[in-house]
């Protein structure tokens, strides 16, 4: 995968870009919690789950194609 060298510290790159999905998923829950309080999603956590973890491959995907 890789790390950055940031002043003498390296973070790996899968740190970075969960960081970017967690915030990428606090906007999208934004819109589904209204989705919850209706009732339409019944496991939230669950579902909040299964959304990071596509959300973090899809960015992972991206660093993918357009870094390498």
């Amino acid at each position: 995968m890789g790390e950055l060298n940031i002043y003498g510290v390296y973070v790996p790159t899968l740190l970075i870009q969960s960081v970017f999905a967690y915030g990428l998923l606090r906007l999208v829950m934004l819109g589904t919690d209204p989705l919850i309080e209706k009732g339409w999603i019944p496991l939230p956590s669950i579902f909040y789950l299964c959304l990071y973890v596509i959300l973090l491959w899809l960015i992972h995907w991206g660093f993918i194609v357009c870094f390498v």
